[in-house]
């Protein structure tokens, strides 16, 4: 293998998530989930904008299969719509939802593409954030690993690859400590609580999905896994913690059964007398087949000035420490350090050592910029371009160093509605003219196109 080159069978594909792109969200039997209800709150999400239409993927999916063909991708990962298969969150089935993804499911292995379904993106049903308090309440576990079987059952037949959970971090801190995303709450409680339902869903899923499939399934799960670099020796501590919140509390559990030690009280399952019950542990640690890793950026620690006033580029972490932006780092438009080594050095440092060597994909990867139509109708991307080739570089690097990652999803396939940021941030590689929904591959999805058929990065 030459030094640009990814071993023979690396799998490349695009990613998305339903609510970011399907729209449709009453359509056929479908359900409310916590995003419709969060972003049709006022001053939830950026110019009170929904995912009400979003890319009109419910309606447009042939077109975006031809995309993935454009792209010269051999899988797509894309995110079930738990409230489009199960209204209500248990009990009935709707079928046209469970139709809906059987038909994708079709067309996308016509087209000669493996689909990697997501179970869970974000879009709880509301109605069990209403009845049981969302992933704070024990019973949302079982709810899941039922709806699990639900679609194991429907899809096991033509599904080898699932996902379980996308960035169980970014659902319980984001979600339930600070309120940024849906459900919009604000608790350390919740939040830790919800952080070990949701690895506790994962881990009766896993056994749910090998029960119900028809055909032998490989199971993982995808975690936002993150870098924290400090800036000097005073820092070390607080970058640990850092990475024992944000890595730890996830791999420690999954892969040795057990929650970190370093783990102040506000992260820890301390926090909350009674949450881990007898065999928690052991069902969150079954075995599974492979890691998902989703990876942005890395962090800087620095400690705060004297007088606790942040300095230009600082923000607060928390007392007597500030997330620092080195000088000389492009930023991208989300303000999302480019630093690809980090990958490499999550790869190598944290991934491979914590798992065993089992199997990685790289399932999200990528940055938004002010992308626009130029006067040729072209989207000349370079920012991201560059984006791309330095974090596959660190990807074919850490493989170098023999770090088992099988494969890389790039994200996203499409623009879409970015959260709470609405439709100011574009990921994709693919604009999309949300008012008219047309598709024009930018400049990076020609250049991506060009890495998966050569297996090189160039």
């Amino acid at each position: 293998m030459s030094s640009d080159r990814f071993p023979d069978g690396f799998l490349w594909g695009a990613a998305t998530a339903a609510y970011q792109i399907e729209g449709a969200p009453a359509e056929d039997g479908k359900g409310p989930s916590i995003w419709d209800t969060f972003s049709h709150t006022p001053g939830k999400v950026y110019h009170g904008e929904t995912g009400d239409v979003a890319c009109d993927s419910y309606h447009r999916y042939p077109e975006d299969i031809a995309l993935l063909k454009r792209l010269g991708v051999s899988a797509y990962r894309f995110s079930l719509s738990w409230p489009r298969i199960l209204p209500k969150g248990r009990g009935d089935v709707n079928p046209a939802g469970l139709d809906y993804y059987s038909g994708l499911v079709d067309a996308l292995l016509e087209a000669g593409i493996t689909p990697v379904p997501t179970l869970y993106h974000w879009d709880l049903p509301q109605v069990l954030q209403d009845e049981f308090g969302g992933w704070a309440g024990r019973d949302i576990a079982q709810a899941f690993a039922d709806y699990a079987a639900v679609v194991a059952e429907k899809l096991g037949d033509r599904v080898g690859r699932w996902i379980t959970l996308n960035e169980p971090w970014v659902v319980s801190n984001v979600g339930y400590r600070w309120g940024r995303h849906a459900p919009g709450h604000e608790s350390g409680a919740e939040a830790v609580a919800a952080n070990h339902h949701l690895l506790l869903a994962h881990g009766l899923a896993v056994g749910a999905i090998r029960a119900a499939s028809p055909s032998p399934a490989e199971v993982g799960i995808t975690l936002n896994l993150g870098v924290s670099r400090p800036t000097s020796p005073a820092a070390a501590d607080m970058a640990a913690e850092l990475e024992a919140r944000h890595n730890g509390v996830y791999l420690g559990p999954l892969f040795a059964g057990a929650y970190p030690e370093r783990l102040s009280q506000e992260w820890s399952p301390a926090l909350v007398p009674g949450l881990v019950k007898d065999g928690d542990m052991a069902l969150i640690a079954a075995p599974i087949d492979f890691l998902g890793v989703n990876f942005y950026f890395p962090g800087y620690v620095g400690v705060a000035a004297a007088d606790g006033q942040p300095r230009a580029g600082e923000r607060p972490i928390e007392e007597g420490f500030v997330d620092v932006r080195p000088a000389g780092l492009p930023v991208t438009a989300m303000d999302w350090l480019v630093e690809p080594t980090s990958l490499r050095e999550l790869l190598t440092r944290v991934v491979a050592p914590a798992t065993g060597g089992l199997p990685a994909y790289i399932t999200e990867n990528g940055s938004s910029w002010y992308d626009y139509v130029n006067q040729d109708g072209e989207v000349v991307d370079t920012e991201r371009e560059s984006y791309l080739r330095g974090h596959l570089g660190a990807v074919r690097d850490a493989i170098a160093d023999g770090v088992n990652v099988r494969g890389y999803f790039a994200w996203s396939l499409l623009d879409n509605f970015e959260w709470a940021e609405g439709y100011a941030k574009r990921f994709g590689l693919t604009f999309v003219d949300f008012s008219t929904q047309r598709r024009i591959l930018k400049r990076s999805g020609e250049y991506f196109a060009r890495v998966t058929r050569a297996n090189a990065v160039e």
